[in-house]
Order: C-alpha cells, then sequence, then structure tokens
C-alpha cells in the first residue's frame, strides 16, 4: 500500500484479535512514530509497549484507578470491566508525552508532536494491515493509573493505542469534500 493511499483510507478499528504485530510491523510502526514534527528535536515522547502478562497487569490497575474513583464501591461487574479494558487487543502501546522547559517549544507543541507520532503509528499500522485504534478516556488522566505506570509530573498519557488483526471487515471510509473544510485566505 502506498503513503498516500494509506492516508486516504485509515480508519480505526475498535475490533481486533491476534496475533499481536510481529517484530517487523511493530519497528515499522515505531520507525513511523519517531519522524514525526518535532520542533527544536526533543523528542517529547516517550512509548510503553503492552502485551501479554502485561495487559493483565494494566487491567489490574486501571480496576485499581476504578476502585479509587468510586471509594471502593464499585459492582464486580464493573470492575471486571475496568479490568478487560486492556484485553480489547494483542498489542497496547501508551504514549506519553514529555515535556520539557525550552524557550520555543512550548509545552503544547510538544503534545502535538507526541500525537503526531501516534498519528504516524495508526497509518504505519493500517498501511500494513494491522487494525489500531487510539483511546483515552478518564483513565489516561488518572492519578492512580499515572503513578502505575511511572509517569514523572512532566508527563501526560497522549494515547492508548490498541493494535492487532481487524476482526471483521473495515468500516467504509466516510466521504468527504476537502473543500468544505479548505478555503482561501483571503477570500
Amino acid at each position: 500500500m502506498d503513503a498516500l493511499e494509506a492516508l486516504h483510507q485509515r480508519v480505526s478499528v475498535p475490533r481486533l484479535v491476534g496475533p499481536a504485530p510481529t517484530d517487523e510491523q511493530r519497528q515499522a510502526m515505531f520507525r513511523a512514530a519517531l519522524r514525526a514534527p518535532d520542533h527544536a528535536y526533543l523528542r517529547p515522547w516517550r512509548f510503553l509497549v503492552v502485551e501479554g502478562d502485561g495487559l493483565v497487569a494494566l487491567g489490574e490497575l486501571f480496576g485499581q484507578a476504578a476502585l479509587a474513583q468510586a471509594d471502593g464501591d464499585l459492582s464486580e461487574d464493573v470492575l471486571a470491566r475496568y479490568q478487560g479494558l486492556p484485553l480489547r487487543a494483542p498489542l497496547l502501546i501508551v504514549a506519553i508525552c514529555v515535556h520539557a522547559d525550552h524557550p520555543k517549544v512550548p509545552p503544547i507543541e510538544q503534545d502535538l508532536a507526541c500525537a503526531a507520532a501516534v498519528s504516524n503509528m495508526l497509518v504505519a499500522a493500517h498501511a500494513q494491515g494491522l487494525g489500531c485504534v487510539w483511546r483515552t478516556g478518564d483513565l489516561a488522566y488518572d492519578p492512580v493509573v499515572r503513578s502505575g505506570l511511572g509517569l514523572t509530573s512532566s508527563e501526560t498519557i497522549a494515547a492508548f493505542l490498541y493494535v492487532g488483526h481487524p476482526a471483521g471487515e473495515l468500516k467504509r471510509v466516510p466521504e468527504l469534500d476537502y473543500r468544505d473544510f479548505f478555503s482561501a485566505w483571503p477570500a
């Protein structure tokens, strides 16, 4: 698949199955992340690769966060749902934005660079026939999760990137007219 086709046809794939991406597929995704636009070459990111027993451990961490949010008053079904969230894919990548003090690169630009790295991984996964979905939600900001993943005060979670093989057909790409979003200035 060429680059433009991958960009034009990529869709989020929330239903994923194994096997996990191969080492070669992962390396292609990881290398794509490192080519994201990055003002001053700060490399304002780091990534945790979670699979196998790590997915179960992350589920336990999500469960601890849910219990803390609910002051311990959580049904077993809801707790099990939180614990099962990481198991929705054979591979999960936690994208962490690492903020550095820089006179010309404010934190928002560093966040955008990290987001571009995640986007590059989404497209690289799609180009290789993999499925991928970018999730965040309350757990990305939860102090129990942040602490359990070893984040510092200068780091934020940009994405939980779920990766695997599509379970079924990909959804149809919506037809959008670029002219609805782009206009000349001044008019």
